[in-house]
């Protein structure tokens, strides 16, 4: 039977795909190989170019003889001399005729062929779940369906298979038909199929349109007969299906009409139109409406999926006629009830789904109740009028419903307290960071624990009241003291964060104060250097500081102070956070690193290189330009210059090395850094130290000693210092000695005498005519006033207005003298000209030629 097809569990060989391949076998397995024997047959790179056919009738009525002789397949024949099953399962193969049909017209490319267990066989006996389900699966998949029927078996119920159909008919219509959209991802919605009817054996006697109507009003009478869904009620078969019929003549008595009637129905399995719902094909039988629009890589998926939902669907396993009559009127009470529920969730579905992709998340008011009231609603009219029936089947459906309901409410809900706890976050952080401006505005005095505080209840109250309104009696999902526990576990981790960032904040404004207080105070240290010598930078009143090297002790001294305040700052107000020790700790400590880098950098602007110049230039001319009392210095040729700018140059100097280290005068070094700032707290996390600058001595594994953070100028830096302030402190003396040896080098008096002599004559000639002297006087002084004023550009352009009008009032003149004189107009056979064509500057553009608008003007004089 089929033995050379690939069979179900078969290992395929491409010999056995030449043939076909079995499908679906006779214990309901599904074929995965499908789509191998597509890729052999090259119909899976068809895409849509291929039509699915399969053939539906009793056992033994020459179903596979129709097709052999039809596609030119090889399916299993039965016996001539033995009547028994031949086709078990469903069998596929590709059509073999698609050249020419035994004429000039040719079939369809890649059309497919199903041959179909035969219904009503012995072998099945009273077992019919196989071919209900066999033949609903040809109805879902194919676009179309040939039925084949024996002439005598027209207007019987059970000969037709009538029985059959109404059952496939009704779960067709439930599985695949009633929605636009398909029940599973693999299934697409099929709107129309056809049912083809081949009449075999067909003696002549009873026309083929008598017959034609008989089966029309047979499947029409069935169809009204079947229950249908929730909007359907009131269809008809021609909405999903087409009729087409064909008799053909006896094969054993007529083989020869037999074949030839054959060959003009196969010239009909071409793609075809019709211009109207009545009228019969034009062309072939593949209309547009009948593909499932399935591209033929995934034909094996799709018909994977149909089978799968048939072999599960268990309105196919012929459950009692109670039971199927309760599934039918549960599921159609279910469907009625929910569009009350619908009617009320959706919207607000809607709303949340909207907000959701704004990114500003709703908490919609009185949800809690509306999903309360409707699921009851919904829930109690499913009960009043779906318990009557088979109470099995109703509480499944109920509990399905239930489900149903349930699953969308918690989806509501779930999003609800989602936003509720995410505004219920943002409003606890907004309100703690106003409270705590409000706070800063209204002087400092404010208390960020008590605030904390306050708005953390508050916020929980708001999110418990939105919880508990959305409790539903009897529904255990609707408990969500895991949310609101989780909700305050987010407070308190808001809460400390906040905590974290006031503290932030707080150390941000007392480095500030810092940096301000020791800006200050350095500043004013590194002023007094050299002062102390007098000069410019000696004090007027009081004693003078006796020397320069207690330098770095004073800006220590000062360091330490400025930052012990800072701290006592600090502690005070990290005790109104209720910050804990390890808090407070890691605060002080990032304060003291950040107080020391501050000096560093305060001590590094006044060591660069222009300003320790200045400095360094002030403290020699103090030196230089000044005696001991203040007193600036007149310089003499008499006085020792060399001798002051000796020592003034050398004590300059000398301060050079004293700035070049941070070094303490009793000790003659460093302070000790590591001391001031301290180790590492225990609770100083990562982030902690993100933003500290490494400190040589204290952070070891940055590789920078003690020295080396102590060093505040290199020696190269040094020793261009002392190159650089020599050649400055040369420049001063090399002023000062010119001052002291003073006067103006004088012209030679032999060079007025040489200017004298030469310049004689021309000085004679401008003296002796005044009036040539007076015009070059006069021109010259006119030029340079019209440069200064800029002018001279103004002035070109009236020069050249005045040469352009000129230029046109002797045209005209020109113009109106050969006009007068007959003569010389006959001589040039000028025409004469009547208009008046006066020339005024107000006529005139900027080159002193006529302007279009006087044109414009002449033009419309002479209309």
């Amino acid at each position: 039977m089929n033995g050379h097809f690939a069979a179900v569990g078969d290992g395929p060989t491409a010999k056995h795909y030449g043939h076909g391949i079995q499908v679906i076998d006779e214990d309901k397995a599904f074929n995965t190989n499908l789509n191998e024997y597509l890729n052999e047959t090259d119909v899976a790179r068809a895409g849509f170019n291929y039509h699915l056919i399969s053939v539906f009738g009793s056992q033994s009525t020459g179903k596979s003889t129709l097709l052999n002789h039809l596609f030119g397949t090889e399916f299993s024949v039965m016996s001539e001399t033995e009547r028994r099953q031949t086709t078990k399962g469903i069998w596929l193969s590709k059509n073999k005729k698609e050249g020419a049909n035994g004429g000039d017209v040719k079939m369809a490319d890649n059309i497919l062929v199903m041959d179909v267990e035969g219904t009503d066989g012995r072998e099945r006996g009273e077992d019919q779940d196989f071919e209900r389900k066999s033949a609903l699966f040809a109805l879902a998949t194919s676009e179309v369906l040939l039925v084949n029927i024996w002439e005598h078996q027209v207007g019987l119920y059970q000969g037709a298979n009538m029985g059959l159909l109404k059952t496939v008919f009704e779960v067709n219509l439930q599985l695949f038909l009633k929605d636009k959209q398909s029940l599973t991802g693999t299934l697409r919605s099929q709107t129309r199929s056809l049912l083809f009817f081949v009449i075999r054996d067909h003696i002549g006697n009873t026309p083929l349109g008598n017959l034609r109507d008989t089966l029309i009003q047979d499947l029409a009478r069935i169809w009204s007969s079947i229950a249908k869904p929730q909007g359907l009620e009131n269809s008809k078969i021609d909405d999903y299906f087409d009729f087409a019929f064909a008799a053909l003549p006896h094969k054993i008595l007529q083989p020869d009409k037999f074949l030839a009637e054959v060959d003009k129905l196969g010239a009909r399995f071409t793609t075809g139109h019709r211009s109207t719902k009545d009228q019969e094909f034009s062309g072939g039988v593949f209309l547009p409406e009948y593909h499932r629009r399935i591209p033929a890589d995934g034909l094996s998926l799709y018909a994977g999926g149909v089978w799968d939902q048939i072999v599960h669907n268990k309105d196919l396993d012929l459950p009692t006629q109670q039971e199927l009559l309760a599934q039918f009127r549960c599921d159609e009470i279910s469907r009625e009830v929910l569009v009350g529920f619908d009617s009320v969730i959706v919207p607000l579905e809607e709303m949340q789904t909207e907000a959701t992709r704004l990114g500003k998340p709703m908490v919609l008011a009185d949800l809690g109740a509306s999903g309360a009231v409707a699921r009851e609603k919904c829930v109690r009219a499913f009960e009043t009028q779906a318990s009557r029936y088979h109470k099995g089947v109703y509480a499944v459906k109920r509990g399905e419903l239930e489900s149903k309901i349930d699953a969308r409410l918690k989806g509501l809900y779930q999003s609800q307290l989602s936003a509720a706890h995410k505004a219920g976050v943002v409003a606890f952080s907004d309100a703690v960071t106003g409270a705590v401006k409000s706070g800063q505005k209204a002087g400092g005095s404010y208390e960020f624990a008590e605030i904390v505080e306050k708005q953390k209840r508050k916020a929980l109250e708001s999110f418990k009241k939105e919880a508990q309104s959305l409790l539903i009696q009897g529904v255990a999902w609707t408990n969500f003291k895991p949310q609101y526990r989780l909700f305050e576990k987010e407070l308190d981790e808001v809460s400390a964060r906040l905590r974290k960032e006031e503290m932030r904040r707080l150390a941000i404004r007392v480095e500030r104060w810092v940096k301000s207080r020791l800006g200050d105070a350095i500043g004013v240290e590194f002023n007094k250097l050299g002062s102390g010598r007098g000069g410019s930078g000696a004090p007027e009143n009081g004693d003078k500081p006796p020397s320069d090297k207690d330098l770095w002790d004073r800006v220590w001294n000062v360091f330490i102070s400025i930052v012990g305040e800072a701290e006592t700052r600090f502690a005070d107000r990290a005790k109104s956070f209720e910050a804990s020790a390890d808090e407070a700790t890691v605060g002080l400590w990032r304060l003291r690193r950040k107080s020391w880098v501050a000096l560093r950098e305060k001590i590094e602007e006044e060591m660069m290189e222009s300003n320790i110049l200045m400095k360094l230039r002030e403290n020699f001319e103090d030196k230089f330009r000044y005696d001991e009392e203040g007193v600036p210095r007149i310089w003499r040729p008499t006085d020792d210059i060399e001798g002051v700018y000796t020592r003034a140059r050398e004590s300059t100097l000398g301060l050079i090395p004293l700035l070049s280290r941070f070094r303490l005068e009793e000790t003659y070094a460093a302070p000790d850094l590591t001391e001031f700032i301290g180790p590492q707290p225990a609770g100083a996390e990562p982030e902690d130290e993100e933003d500290l600058a490494p400190i040589g001595g204290v952070d070891e594994e940055e590789g920078k000693s003690l020295e080396e953070e102590m060093t505040v100028l290199s020696e190269s830096k040094r020793q261009d210092l002392v190159v650089r302030f020599k050649k400055m402190a040369d420049g001063v003396y090399v002023e000062a000695k010119r001052s002291a040896i003073g006067g103006i080098t004088q012209v030679p008096l032999y060079f007025y005498v040489v200017l004298l002599v030469l310049g004689w004559n021309e000085i004679v000639m401008v003296l002796r005519n005044p009036v040539y002297f007076m015009l070059i006087l006069i021109i010259g002084g006119g030029t340079y006033v019209a440069y200064t004023l800029n002018l001279l550009g103004p002035m070109v352009q009236m020069a050249n207005a005045a040469s352009n009008q000129a230029v046109e009032i002797g045209k005209e003149k020109l113009r109106d003298f050969l006009e007068s004189n007959e003569t010389v107009r006959q001589a040039i056979s000028m025409p004469s000209r009547h208009q008046d064509s006066s020339i005024g500057m107000d006529r005139l553009d900027n080159r002193g030629k006529k302007t279009q608008y006087v044109e414009d003007e002449d033009e419309d004089d002479d209309i």
